[in-house]
């Protein structure tokens, strides 16, 4: 029996070891340097499970032709982001680019966070992901949470 491929949409090493341990020798996976995909795949939805289907779709597309030939590629996208209790779930879908500005500055996102928390007793907080898999032409969606609180200061 010929081994699945999973297409993960990330660049992100440590996010690939991580899955690559899991699932150990069951599944190739395949980062999206693999595919020859350079694009910032847009992530425009307003929620964690779109931002997700987006980006799973987006890579649908763009192998369009390697499916119709190797019917055991599979793609899988993912979206993460801090939900805080006391911001009324914010930053959620926008924790990347909290702070705003270009690109991903985790500095500035953890200072205004910080910041924004200030005087406030309810850290409560959570960090949760939407996975979006996309086999056989059929998307199927899966949730991740890991609870926990934000502390006074960073870390």
């Amino acid at each position: 029996m010929m081994k699945k491929k999973l297409v993960f949409a990330t660049n992100n090493a440590h996010k690939l070891d991580e899955i690559r341990a899991i699932l150990g020798e069951k599944v190739d996976i395949l980062s999206l340097k693999d595919i020859h995909c350079e694009a910032d795949i847009p992530e425009t939805a307003d929620t964690l499970e779109g931002n997700a289907t987006l980006k799973a779709e987006y890579i649908r597309d763009l192998l369009v032709y390697a499916e119709k030939h190797n019917a055991r590629l599979l793609h899988y996208t993912d979206d993460t982001g801090l939900e805080v209790e006391a911001l009324n779930g914010a930053p959620g879908v926008y924790s990347a680019r909290y702070a705003g500005g270009e690109g991903h500055d985790s500095e500035a996102n953890m200072k205004k966070l910080l910041a924004e928390l200030e005087g406030k007793d309810n850290r409560k907080a959570q960090f949760r992901t939407a996975i979006c898999l996309i086999e056989g032409g059929q998307s199927h969606l899966f949730e991740g949470i890991v609870k926990g609180e934000i502390i006074r200061e960073k870390r």
